[in-house]
């Protein structure tokens, strides 16, 4: 976690909706500019097959819009409802859009094989970010535990692996919860 990363290492769906977040200031939308997406990107290294795109290569208008739907598909199907038609065509729209083949060849005396995406470093990026997100939402263990941050005035999203987790991050909203309520009890016994 960083002070300009809000929450980072969970799902890759997860990790993208959570890019629109709240700050002391308001609404902070990594997505605004490149100055905001490229560090939410390098934080993803590893998890996404090709190697982080130049500075203007991505068209965060198209990625905004693909945040947008995979937050209203993830939002009702946690809560056992049908997501909108539109986020579903978007989400195979996007896949669609940067094809997914197996490329071989010979190294050490055998074939190997590498899945390759084709396409612009947009349509990989959101076909990456779209499989993702088909994955999280038909795995009914994984979505079941899909949690919004019960801290004060914040949206985040995570996966709870143990069943307690309430917050995003116990270091920040987890103790303004504590805090809040330790000022409560203070108060009351003053009072």
């Amino acid at each position: 976690m960083s002070d300009k990363l809000p929450l980072v290492g969970e799902p890759l769906p997860l990790d993208l909706i959570n890019t629109l977040a709240n700050g002391p200031a308001g609404e902070v939308d990594l997505l605004d500019s490149t100055e905001g997406f490229h560090p939410w990107l390098d934080a993803q290294a590893g998890r996404l097959a090709r190697p982080a795109p130049a500075p203007g290569e991505i068209d965060l208008d198209a990625l905004r819009a693909l945040r947008g739907r995979i937050g209203a598909a993830v939002d009702c199907a946690r809560e056992g409802v049908e997501p909108p038609a539109q986020a579903l065509r978007a989400l195979t729209r996007a896949q669609l859009a940067g094809p997914l083949h197996r490329e071989l060849t010979w190294a050490d005396g055998s074939v190997t094989a590498a899945r390759v995406r084709t396409g612009s470093a947009t349509d990989v990026l959101l076909a990456e970010l779209a499989d993702a997100t088909v994955d999280l939402l038909t795995d009914p263990v994984s979505l079941g535990r899909v949690r919004r941050c019960e801290g004060p005035g914040c949206r985040l999203l995570f996966l709870a692996v143990n069943p307690r987790r309430r917050w995003c991050s116990p270091v920040l909203c987890g103790n303004r919860v504590r805090v809040g309520r330790y000022y409560q009890r203070h108060k009351e016994d003053a009072g």
